[in-house]
């Protein structure tokens, strides 16, 4: 079977479906390639470069009456009339927002794939163009944000004074809003971020942002991977904390969308305007309506109180090379699971949850809209599980150490009444060591006893100094517990101080 790759008509796209190194590998599934000429011109992709790859360039006429049929944005009339009967075609098709293009799909005798109705499930996840654009596109909003805000993102201390850091607000944390959320922190931004699922707070933090929820009784796991239709108590509180924070930050990034439905409305006029001077708010939504009262699809407008408002629907696009390279491998990852054969011809299989997911138009039958899949990332419930309630610990009883400690004072009397008075002295300086060490090792904690025990192994010199004093003594068995304590306590004197040497090297910067 032949494939397609068509040059992108829409005004301003840079993307191309194929670029040269998925070409090889779709060849290797064994079709036949064939690129409309000048299709990957925008991306810095020659046509030289294709045919290279093994792939032969052609006419518009030629790629659009392929088998197979690859484009980045849906088609228009005339691109679907040249169609040929039995053609699959695939793209960014927004079926659940355009239903007269579903109605003309429909209409003639082909098969449509949608590559921005991809299931969020594992098995899915090489195919989700969403997420790879949407990755870019965030990417791509904070530098945008960064040009437009003409300031530090990083706080600085210079002769000159002190500049503090960017503060930076990302509403959504999808995949979007996290790539977001790590450039800016990279770049050395104070970032805040809110999403209405609980869920993503430790990928947040685990970003070096700082999560802050919404508290409402509509929060809860999602079960299809993306942001649902909030409450109206929802709503209300989260714009509390949008009027709070508005005169706060320096940048704001929205990347709110909910599949399907215009973009939700976050950010209002007035929180707009009680910003401060130079702040810059990127709507990523701007396409479906934008979260951001006054945003303009497509153009970086400025506000009375001079705040900028970007409203670009290329983000993506404004990285070609690498958002079609990574749309490119979506669209190999598809091939690969509808050729199971690897002989060069597709097979689509209804059954599968994937391509059911995905299937737009099959046959000129309308498949759309597909069956629902859960995909809730909160744990399976199970049995519930019967707690028994702990029992209070049961208080010590004092008396029962009485017989331990008379044991102890019999033992203590002997001693001294049976010892010599030079022992006796040592005796009294040895049961002292052993009450202050109890109380000072004590209070220190844990984290700290081996440090503090490897240097306090020093002391062991003491018994070194002792037991040299002691070998020249005439009794052998003297000389040999005198020969016998220096080395034990050598040992312990430079295995301390080996110790801390290599404790302290740790957090010592190479």
């Amino acid at each position: 079977m032949l494939i397609g790759v068509t040059r992108e008509a829409t005004s301003g796209e840079t993307r191309v479906s194929a670029t040269p190194e998925t070409v090889g590998r779709l060849t290797a599934l064994g079709y036949d390639v064939l690129v409309e000429s000048g299709a990957g011109t925008a991306a810095d992709f020659a046509d030289d470069a294709y045919v290279a790859a093994g792939a032969a360039v052609g006419t518009t006429d030629q790629a659009w009456g392929a088998d197979v049929v690859f484009t980045v944005n849906a088609p228009t009339g005339e691109q679907l009339d040249a169609l040929k009967a039995g053609a699959t075609l695939v793209g960014l098709l927004s079926p659940g927002l355009r239903p007269d293009l579903v109605e003309q799909l429909a209409s003639r005798p082909i098969t449509a794939l949608a590559m921005d109705a991809v299931p969020r499930i594992s098995r899915a996840q090489s195919l989700d163009v969403l997420s790879s654009m949407a990755n870019i596109a965030g990417y791509r909003a904070v530098i945008e944000a960064a040009h437009a805000f003409g300031r530090f993102f990083t706080g600085q201390v210079t002769a000159a004074g002190k500049v503090p850091p960017a503060t930076v607000l990302v509403a959504g944390a999808g995949v979007a809003g996290l790539a977001a959320i790590g450039c800016a922190q990279s770049l050395g931004a104070i970032v805040l971020a809110t999403d209405p699922r609980p869920e993503v707070a430790d990928q947040v933090r685990s970003l070096g942002g700082e999560y802050l929820p919404v508290e409402s009784a509509d929060v809860e796991v999602s079960a299809t991977g993306y942001a649902k239709e909030m409450s109206e108590d929802y709503n209300a509180r989260a714009a509390a904390l949008y009027a709070r924070q508005c005169p706060k930050v320096d940048i704001i990034v929205t990347t709110a969308l909910i599949p399907g439905r215009p973009a939700p409305r976050l950010i209002t006029a007035e929180m707009v305007a009680s910003m401060r001077p130079g702040s810059v708010i990127v709507d990523m939504a701007a396409q479906q309506g934008g979260n951001v009262e006054g945003t303009v699809p497509g153009e970086v407008i400025a506000t009375g109180n001079q705040v900028t408002i970007i409203g670009y629907t290329d983000l993506a696009g404004r990285l070609p090379a690498q958002a079609s390279q990574l749309y490119g491998t979506n669209l190999v990852n598809l091939m690969k699971l509808l050729t199971p054969g690897k002989d060069g011809q597709l097979v689509l299989d209804l059954d599968d949850v994937v391509q059911r997911g995905i299937a737009v138009v099959h046959d000129g039958e309308k498949t759309w809209p597909p069956p629902p899949v859960q995909v809730s990332v909160a744990p399976a419930a199970g049995p519930p599980v019967k707690v028994e309630p702990k029992q209070p610990p049961k208080p010590k009883r004092p008396e029962r150490l009485f017989p331990v400690v008379a044991l102890g004072a019999v033992l203590l009397f002997l001693i001294t009444a049976f010892s010599p008075n030079e022992l006796l002295t040592h005796f009294f300086v040895f049961a002292l060591a052993i009450v202050i060490g109890y109380y000072v090792i004590g209070h220190v904690h844990h984290a700290l006893h081996t440090p503090l025990l490897s240097v306090t192994n020093a002391i062991s010199g003491i018994i070194v100094v002792g037991a040299l004093l002691q070998i020249g003594h005439h009794d052998t068995t003297i000389s040999v517990l005198s020969f016998v304590a220096i080395l034990v306590a050598s040992i312990n004197v430079f295995g301390g101080f080996t110790v801390t040497r290599r404790m302290l090297r740790m957090f010592t910067r190479s």
